[in-house]
């Protein structure tokens, strides 16, 4: 009684639909299902007590629909066959035997699952899409047609020039590499359906396959894993982000070529450019993980052409500035010519007491020598003191002019002599300079 409840609805429907049905003309089905199924357990596994059994698969990938880099998933339709031997279920004969799909529930299938498998599901439209076939030497053939979500860890640093490896494992759940050994059919030929796979934004450049054992606690299980090498197609990011935000930057250097008086219209460009940047800037985030802390490279170029367009708003500002205070500098310039004139006034002004002191000395001189040798002495000792003290004077006042003629050239020069000389220099330096960042941006992420 124990052992008849143990046995579920399904399986004694399934067992009494295959041995009890009958067709139309009385006839019951072919003894040779009735022998394989008579005394059938699925409840153990090929050659229980002679060693591992050996399932072998192969895949087909059908489509991969989405790859997400938010959830960092990709989602793929896959044909699934395992292949494995089974003792108990050879006939004789020279054909295989294709069972409905329903009669699972009788045989021994591995209990293999996706390891990082997210969401999965079978598809049951009409009918469950599975298939069993049996071959005369006891072969099974299990094939599986599955949609599955999967994981895939992606480094995000150089998108959107990034390539991105993903793997598709498949793992026994309760057989270990005692029980149960997996292998791929046909090595990496054992993976298809690649080369006309055809992705939206990535190009399928190359796939492999590999073998290994996943070790847990509970001990060592067979592991089939399949790699496969997505590369991200530029072309779209440079139509959708590149480009414009380029443009966006040579719209900001036309403000050079307006005139400083136009405040309004130069405020304007660099206003708009700058906003039009952030929108740029929070559009191109939308498709990628908010707490990524990766720094990728559509925000390095992003934060590149945002820099620019700011110092262009920058440079307007400080060009302004200068021309604002530019009287005041004219002003200082002008007050220095003045001293320079002054002081050449007060040196002619010098060389012309100077000359008439010489010609009172020479004056001096020739009467003293019609009076006698007793006054000359004194005479002309008299007179030369008279006339050395103005010149010292001015000499030293034109020393102090000379020095404060410098400390005014120096003060000049911290300013701008012509603030339009800003905007000349600006329509050179920012196309050059972007031009060069550029170079070496496209260098690092393409070359390294």
């Amino acid at each position: 009684l124990h052992s008849y409840s143990s046995v579920s609805p399904t399986h004694r429907f399934l067992e009494n639909s295959l041995l009890s049905a009958e067709v139309k003309d009385g006839e019951i089905l072919p003894p040779t299902i009735q022998k394989l199924m008579k005394g059938y357990n699925k409840y153990l596994r090929p050659f229980f007590d002679n060693g591992p059994v050996t399932v072998g698969m192969s895949l087909d990938i059908a489509s991969i629909d989405t790859i997400s880099e938010i959830n960092m998933d990709y989602t793929a339709t896959i044909f699934l066959r395992q292949r494995w031997t089974d003792e108990r279920l050879v006939f004789e004969g020279n054909k295989s035997l294709s069972l409905d799909g329903r009669l699972v529930e009788l045989l021994w299938v591995p209990d293999t699952f996706i390891v990082d498998s997210k969401k999965s599901f079978l598809h049951d439209i009409t009918v469950e899409n599975r298939l069993i076939r049996i071959f005369p030497n006891g072969t099974v053939l299990y094939a599986l047609r599955i949609t599955t979500t999967v994981a895939c860890n992606m480094d995000l640093t150089k998108y959107p020039m990034d390539k991105q490896t993903c793997t598709l494992q498949l793992e026994s759940w309760g057989y270990n590499v005692n029980d149960v050994m997996f292998n791929w059919a046909r090595g990496n030929e054992s993976v298809s359906g690649l080369d006309t796979l055809r992705l939206a934004q990535y190009t399928v450049e190359d796939h492999y396959t590999s073998a290994s054992e996943a070790v847990y606690e509970t001990g060592n299980y067979p592991r089939l894993i399949f790699h496969f090498e997505l590369k991200r197609s530029i072309l779209y990011f440079i139509l959708e982000t590149y480009v414009p935000s380029s443009l966006l930057v040579v719209l900001s250097w036309v403000s050079f070529w307006i005139s400083q008086s136009s405040v309004p219209a130069r405020i304007c460009i660099g206003v708009t450019t700058v906003l039009t940047m952030t929108t740029l800037m929070m559009g191109a985030r939308t498709s990628l993980p908010n707490a990524n802390c990766f720094i990728k490279a559509i925000d390095v170029y992003l934060g590149i052409c945002f820099s620019f367009i700011f110092g262009a708003l920058i440079e307007y500002a400080v060009a302004h500035f200068c021309t604002l205070h530019h009287p005041d500098c004219n002003s200082a310039l002008m007050y220095g010519h003045h001293m320079h004139d002054c002081e050449d006034e007060m040196n002619g002004i010098v060389t012309t007491i100077a000359s008439n002191s010489s010609r009172v000395k020479r004056r001096k001189d020739s009467v003293s020598a019609s009076t006698g040798a007793g006054e000359q002495g004194i005479g002309p000792a008299s007179e030369d003191k008279a006339p050395e003290g103005p010149p010292e004077l001015f000499s030293r006042c034109a020393k102090n002019m000379s020095i404060v003629r410098k400390i005014l050239r120096s003060i000049n020069c911290c300013h701008v002599e012509n603030p339009h000389y800003i905007d000349n220099y600006s329509r050179l330096t920012f196309p050059l300079s972007f031009v060069f960042v550029n170079l070496l941006y496209w260098t690092y992420y393409l070359y390294f």
